[in-house]
């Protein structure tokens, strides 16, 4: 009788820190997934900025060929008598 109370005890104590264990490691688990969740939302903040980045860059781009463009046709106007 003696070594089955002793076993009912060492179970309920393996059980406690166990769950003691498993409730510290799932509160790592989920402050990790919080942090991942927060860098993933910044992620996608500038996922969805590149493609206007990339218009306005673009649209930069040609602006500076005309205006190229521009600056050459009346450096041969002036040349030109």
């Amino acid at each position: 009788m003696e070594s089955i109370a002793a076993a009912l005890v060492s179970g309920a104590v393996t059980l406690v820190g166990v769950l003691i264990a498993n409730g510290r490691s799932q509160a790592v688990t989920d402050t990790k997934l919080e942090e991942l969740t927060r860098e993933v939302r910044a992620h996608n903040h500038f996922a969805q900025r590149i493609p206007v980045l990339e218009e306005k860059l673009k649209v930069a781009s040609h602006r500076l060929s005309d205006l190229e463009r521009r600056a050459e046709q009346q450096e041969t106007e002036r040349r030109t008598p």
